[in-house]
């Protein structure tokens, strides 16, 4: 009894060494892509006012990722909130450009007042097509106007916006990333995000056919789902968990699943135009940067961003989902390379200081 206790522990040793040396070289891999990815980063001269969104939780991890890019790429920023007197702030900072973050919480008159001390302004918006009702009211206050929607660009060129532009949003870096989770966490697949009624009719089908794997999913409303008393052991009823615990969560498991929420969902949207969303989610670009391999529902834009089937894997049914799942989680060696090239992919191209560099030439362009 006493050997083969002392061979037990033997083996676990020698199975903790393997797990270890494992883990620490595809970390190390994935460090050595991110630091050949990511571009120098170069201030420009330019001295950027930037007015938050002012909705607190889940926009602010948003609105701090902003913040702490565009103190990398200007040489100076001053930050406001909506409720404060912006017209007063920007009259003694005199920025050369004022950028705001969804704009719902700032009165239009104040982009007003902003405008007429011969400021440039510009609006970021974050959540379309899903509350254009709402942005169609403040769009047109703004000198340039960019949208994470393509399909947006015409809506708003009708209402009269003369410079309207397509920007998705991106990554930040410091806060996805790859990183050795915590062993507890570790699984097989999971989903985060709230259950709108697309998402539940899809998790119905694709629950039962992944649920043999340790699966993970996080969010709201998940038990409005028929079959969720056989299956609610996978779900984590939180409203939103912060960047940290999701991108633990993103690295913890082998493949992590993009499912896009529907644009004619009258139940969730203001979206009376029924402007079709064709791009892709902010989740795309997270997911990719901690590292894991995404499995993504296909939109019209993704091919602008990650190669299918090399950079990302897309699936088209619950069960083209399943049985690529069931395939990646048995090719260890193929799944790694398309995260590796997806997580390139995305500090190369997709990161904050990217995207507001290119928001830059258009703004500050005459």
């Amino acid at each position: 009894m006493a050997a083969w206790r002392i061979r037990s522990r033997r083996q676990a040793r020698s199975d903790a060494y393997a797990l270890g040396w494992s883990h620490g070289h595809w970390f190390g891999r994935c460090e050595v892509a991110r630091q050949r990815a990511m571009p120098l980063v170069v201030k420009r001269p330019l001295h950027v006012m930037y007015v938050t969104s002012g909705k607190g939780y889940p926009y602010s991890p948003l609105d701090f990722a902003i913040q702490e890019t565009l103190k990398e790429v200007a040489t100076r920023v001053t930050i406001a909130e909506p409720k404060q007197d912006i017209a007063f702030i920007a009259s003694q900072a005199r920025p050369d450009l004022m950028l705001v973050l969804d704009g719902m919480n700032l009165p239009p008159e104040k982009v007003t007042a902003v405008r007429a001390l011969g400021i440039k302004t510009a609006i970021w918006f974050t959540d379309d097509p899903y509350y254009t009702d709402i942005t169609a009211g403040i769009a047109p206050h703004y000198d340039c106007v960019f949208t994470l929607e393509r399909n947006c660009l015409p809506f708003y060129q009708t209402l009269g916006c003369a410079r309207v532009y397509y920007l998705p949003l991106g990554v930040f870096p410091p806060a996805f990333r790859p990183f050795n989770p915590r062993q507890a966490l570790r699984g097989d697949i999971t989903f985060i995000g709230s259950a709108y009624w697309n998402r539940v009719y899809f998790f119905e089908r694709l629950i039962p056919l992944i649920a043999r794997h340790k699966l993970y999913i996080s969010g709201l409303w998940w038990d409005r789902l028929s079959n969720y008393t056989k299956y609610k052991g996978h779900f984590d009823h939180q409203a939103w968990q912060d960047p940290s615990k999701t991108c633990e969560r993103y690295n913890a498991n082998k493949i992590v699943i993009n499912a896009h929420r529907s644009t004619d969902d009258e139940s969730y949207n203001m979206n009376k135009a029924k402007v079709a969303a064709v791009s892709p989610n902010p989740r795309t670009f997270e997911i990719s940067a901690s590292g894991t391999l995404q499995m993504t529902d296909m939109r019209q834009d993704l091919e602008q961003f990650y190669v299918p089937g090399v950079e990302v894997v897309t699936y088209d049914s619950p069960q083209d989902l399943a049985n690529k799942a069931e395939y990646y989680l048995h090719h260890e060696s193929e799944r790694q390379e398309i995260a590796l090239r997806g997580l390139y992919r995305t500090m190369r191209d997709h990161t904050y200081a990217s995207r507001l560099n290119q928001l830059f030439d258009v703004a500050m362009s005459p």
